[in-house]
């Protein structure tokens, strides 16, 4: 019997009679058949009230775990105001159109990209074609976990992520699953993807490792300049004008096109009220305004776009950590393995700086060294990889060359410490990679170095003299001759200063600012100093010193620029002679001098002799140099000059059309050089009697020199249309 003690609210259960003994035995017997239980259950009605509360509470409890679930599950509305993305768009409804396997798409980029917008609004206009539809904050394990437990919670099967996952796997329809902000490296997203050949999967994120699910993935970048114009001028509640658009298009191209910084510029402007004025207080107040989160938002982007990349920063080992900081005070196009792994060779020649003087820059670049001082690519590129997989840096697969958004490349340099530290290592590990490129690759190397370079003197950056001096070589090789001109001149006045004007560096870069001179047109100029120094290397260093030889050799040149013909030639003999003595008849220096020689037959009007010796130049420099060796093309422009000169227009035309393809590759669109080449084909088109090939060339010609020279160098001249050329030589600042 079970009883509860007390009045008429009790419950009583009594059991019922047994039944009556059996007949007895020696070794007993049986019991009697038994009459059954007898139950008594008296029960109150509050009982009864409180089973069926505890029923309801239950169901009511379980009700708001699924619609809790629900709420958690759903994926949100795109923003009001996104617009564009339609090549994305196109792209994931193709994808996602068949059925019958497993579909899975990675958005992957920058944050603050749109990636999460790109995929809600693709979801938000193909909802119809899902039987469900998920969403999973995928920034960590508990949060995957809490997303595929309320999957499950939501379809009554169960409690567990490990339920979710069954569900998601036996439930053959068209679901689809968007694991948003994948982002962290260490989570393996396998472990959460169902296993199974059916449903749909949308992959956001910073992460492009992610890619290896993918069987279709995007890269989410900038926006196109129109879509991001409507962008801004929608979160900024401006109407659509002639002017608003002339306007914002400034705005989002200093904005480099990225969709957060677009639509937190617009908040900005639709409580300020002042489109006009943005631009001008976004120059002054960049880290500012792109750190300050508005207080309205359109979508659930909790971050702004400073603090979005801080949070990646903030995941990186201190290595990565450092190398991205020193990579934000180079250029942010065209970072190379290459910059460090020759700097990391550098040798200490006499004259330049000694190891106490590059010591962090030295110690920056022991990161990347084996025990044995060799260079070890495969932890420069583990390190460069952690950085990639934020998204922080980005990897050219054709150029073989790394890049930073531009806008990330400020907010790096905004938040490092003590900034003239990092461009003073910068500035070094520059000047030691170049004292250490190959004396032939200089040339080809220097499209890559001069924006490096160019921003390292923009920041004024505390080098070392010979680094300056390197410096100055590249600007040369880049075609930036008036920067070459103005640091060399700054070089030469502290060489005096420190070294006196007889030392054999001053001398040698008093003759590089004599051709920096040559090259801006100024060549009486160019001549006087040039002429200066060569009586001063003939008295120091002899003769047949290579640094004599070259100046010897930049002295006639600017004897033919100056229509000098014959003194230039007869000097040109001598360097010719002396070089094939000291160097040998095939080393570049001498075939260089041939060259100059062939040019100064061409000039004297001996056209058949000076063919000759061009094409023997030419066949020795396309098997000593290569065919698309900047010196080889020269020779290859000005053979095309002999066969003008000779009345052969169509086989010019053919040689300088040529070159100039090659020289677009290997110098660039605006080196002088490839103008220089540019106006000889126009010369050419003119002869066959194309004049207006010729004429659409040679205004292409005068617009980028107006572009690259500017018009002072313009007005002079500089670099006119003339049959040949002969390249003065700058060449590598000799130490002590």
């Amino acid at each position: 019997m079970f009883s509860l003690n007390g009045d008429s609210r009790s419950l009583h259960i009594s059991g019922g009679h047994g039944g009556s003994g059996g007949p007895a035995h020696l070794q007993g017997g049986t019991g009697g058949v038994g009459q059954g239980p007898i139950v008594h259950i008296t029960a109150s009605p509050l009982i009864t009230h409180n089973l069926q509360a505890t029923v309801a509470t239950d169901q009511a409890l379980r009700l708001d775990n699924i619609r809790a679930a629900q709420i958690a599950s759903h994926c949100p509305p795109a923003s009001r105001i996104f617009c564009g993305r339609e090549d994305v768009l196109n792209k994931m409804h193709q994808f996602f159109s068949d059925t019958g396997i497993q579909h899975i798409y990675v958005l992957h980029g920058l944050g603050g990209a749109g990636k999460t917008q790109i995929a809600l609004k693709f979801i938000n206009g193909s909802s119809s074609r899902f039987s469900d539809i998920f969403f999973i904050d995928t920034s960590t394990i508990a949060t995957i976990e809490t997303g595929l437990k309320n999957i499950a919670v939501l379809k009554e099967f169960g409690n567990s992520p490990q339920d979710g996952l069954l569900w998601l796997t036996s439930k053959v329809e068209e679901w689809l699953l968007l694991f948003d902000n994948a982002d962290d490296p260490g989570i393996n997203l396998n472990d959460y993807i169902p296993q199974c050949n059916h449903g749909n999967i949308i992959i956001t994120s910073r992460n492009p490792e992610m890619c290896v699910y993918a069987g279709s993935d995007s890269l989410v970048s900038d926006m196109e300049e129109e879509d991001a114009v409507t962008l801004l001028l929608k979160s900024a509640l401006q109407k659509a004008t002639s002017h608003t658009e002339q306007i914002a298009a400034e705005i989002v191209k200093a904005l480099h096109y990225l969709p957060l910084a677009v639509v937190q510029a617009g908040a900005f402007i639709s409580k300020s009220r002042n489109l006009d004025g943005y631009l001008a207080l976004y120059m002054k107040n960049q880290a500012q305004l792109l750190s300050e989160k508005p207080a309205q938002s359109h979508d659930r982007y909790a971050w702004t776009v400073y603090t979005t990349w801080q949070m990646s920063f903030d995941r990186l080992t201190p290595p990565a950590a450092m190398l991205l900081q020193h990579c934000s005070f180079l250029h942010y196009n065209g970072i190379s393995e290459e910059i460090f792994r020759y700097a990391s060779r550098y040798q200490f020649p006499s004259g330049g700086p000694s190891k106490e003087e590059i010591q962090e820059p030295l110690e920056f670049l022991s990161r990347f060294l084996r025990p044995t001082g060799e260079w070890d690519s495969l932890q420069f590129f583990n390190t460069i990889n952690e950085i990639q997989s934020y998204s922080l840096i980005s990897f050219d697969v054709e150029k073989k060359l790394f890049s930073i958004h531009p806008l990330v490349h400020a907010w790096s340099q905004a938040t490092v410490q003590n900034p003239r530290r990092h461009v003073s290592i910068v500035g070094s590990i520059l000047g030691m990679a170049m004292v250490k490129r190959s004396q032939w690759d200089m040339q080809l190397t220097s499209l890559l170095l001069c924006p490096h370079i160019e921003l390292a003197v923009q920041m004024d950056t505390e080098v070392a003299l010979t680094f300056r001096s390197q410096y100055a070589l590249i600007f040369w090789e880049g075609g930036k001759y008036k920067h070459a001109e103005e640091l060399l001149e700054e070089v030469l006045q502290k060489q005096k200063q420190f070294l006196g004007e007889d030392h054999p560096d001053t001398l040698f870069t008093m003759g590089n600012l004599g051709n920096s001179y040559s090259a801006l047109g100024e060549h009486q100029k160019a001549k006087e100093l040039i002429s200066v120094v060569l009586e001063k290397q003939k008295q120091f260093l002899g003769e047949d010193h290579p640094n004599t030889l070259f100046t010897m050799g930049n002295l006639a040149n600017s004897y033919s620029a100056l229509r000098e013909h014959q003194r230039a030639q007869d000097l040109i003999s001598v360097v010719l002679e002396k070089r094939k003595q000291v160097l040998g008849e095939n080393h570049p220096h001498t075939l260089r001098a041939m060259r100059n020689l062939a040019i100064s037959y061409s000039a004297l009007g001996e056209h058949e002799k000076a063919k000759g010796l061009k094409s023997v130049v030419l066949e020795k420099q396309t098997q000593f140099l290569g065919k698309d060796h900047p010196d080889t093309l020269l020779t290859i422009g000005n053979l095309g000059n002999s066969y003008s000169a000779l009345g052969d227009h169509q086989r010019a035309q053919e040689l300088k059309s040529a070159v100039l393809e090659k020289q677009k590759q290997v110098l660039g669109e605006n080196h002088p050089e490839t103008l220089f080449t540019m106006g000889n084909l126009a010369s050419s088109y003119s002869d066959l009697g194309e004049h207006q090939k010729a004429k659409d060339l040679e205004i292409i010609v005068l617009e980028k020199r107006k572009q690259v020279l500017g018009e002072h160098e313009e007005a002079k001249g500089l670099m006119g249309i003339v049959l040949e050329k002969q390249k003065p030589v700058l060449g590598v600042i000799p130490s002590s």
